[in-house]
């Protein structure tokens, strides 16, 4: 039996369902350029936000035996920096798309109107980063400001828009209100607010104290958001967190995702973990009976 990759999330039409993750190894043109090489169906950018932010103090990543921790503080260059990351980016052919970030929710527009100018594909809005003040997941937990942020995006720009939401007890209702205000998809989870520390120096691991837990210890945390959001809402779902072999992509397709993304896998295992989720994904369907990914997502939620 012929097993077909292709998958349409969110209003894109990917070639198969494997992606990386926003911030990991995006710090740098060459760092996203290699990504963009490693097979990727799309490639999803470092948050970008209306004026430049510097990063947390040192150490920013702490790496441990079941997952990381980083606590970057959304450093980026920028709108001026997203233009000019993009006019190379553009040369890839290359679904690309930007994540955009803010405080409000004329920044989330004004990033995401120069990514649409500048020739993204979609837009992520990342409302869920766990360790930045008035930012991210400070306004994801939320869904009035969600469906605001959602609402004057979706407003601005033509090209689809997918909110990335991260762990809190109100996750059915931001997804829900994110869904009404214009978003064509979510992408489900970013990192879980955590911390280590240092027991010989007696100070947090993180120069920054408080960060996100990433990696095999988050995945089914991932698992149970992506099942629960697609049983009860049926979006269209981009499954995030602790992808780093062929079975956790599997997971979070059956649970209800349309596509995965690949993060602290990238650092933790190579850039060649792209390819090894597509094959085994590839031959997992076949030796299933799954014809597509459309067959697929959702299996393990269906009565």
């Amino acid at each position: 039996m012929r097993v077909d990759l292709r998958v349409r999330v969110a209003g894109l039409e990917l070639q198969h369902p494997v992606m990386n993750a926003s911030g990991i190894m995006g710090e740098s043109l060459d760092g996203l350029i290699a990504i963009a090489r490693s097979g990727v169906s799309a490639l999803v950018t470092k948050s970008y936000t209306p004026s430049p932010r510097q990063p947390y103090p040192m150490p920013r990543v702490v790496h441990f035996d079941v997952g990381s921790l980083n606590a970057v503080g959304l450093a980026n260059p920028g709108i001026e920096g997203l233009r000019e990351h993009m006019r190379a980016l553009r040369e890839l052919r290359l679904p690309i798309i930007v994540s955009v970030a803010g405080s409000t929710p004329d920044d989330f527009a004004r990033v995401a109107a120069a990514a649409e100018e500048s020739g993204a594909s979609a837009v992520e809005l990342n409302l869920s980063c766990p360790h930045v003040e008035r930012m991210g997941l400070d306004i994801g937990m939320d869904p009035d400001m969600s469906r605001r942020v959602v609402s004057a995006v979706a407003s601005t720009v033509k090209v689809p828009v997918i909110a990335k939401l991260g762990v809190s007890d109100r996750l059915l209702e931001v997804a829900e209100s994110s869904l009404e205000a214009g978003a064509r998809g979510l992408t489900l989870i970013n990192t879980v607010r955590a911390m280590r520390i240092d027991i010989y120096n007696i100070r947090p691991s993180l120069g920054h104290g408080i960060g996100g837990l990433s990696g095999p210890a988050v995945h089914p945390i991932a698992v149970r958001a992506v099942y629960e959001v697609y049983r009860e809402l049926r979006p269209d779902i981009v499954g995030a967190g602790g992808v780093e072999r062929w079975e956790d992509a599997a997971e979070l397709i059956l649970a209800g995702a349309r596509a995965v993304q690949v993060g602290s896998g990238l650092v933790r295992r190579g850039l060649q973990v792209i390819g090894e989720v597509r094959r085994g994904l590839s031959e997992y369907m076949d030796y299933m009976g799954f014809r597509s990914i459309s067959d697929m997502a959702g299996a393990a939620n269906r009565d």
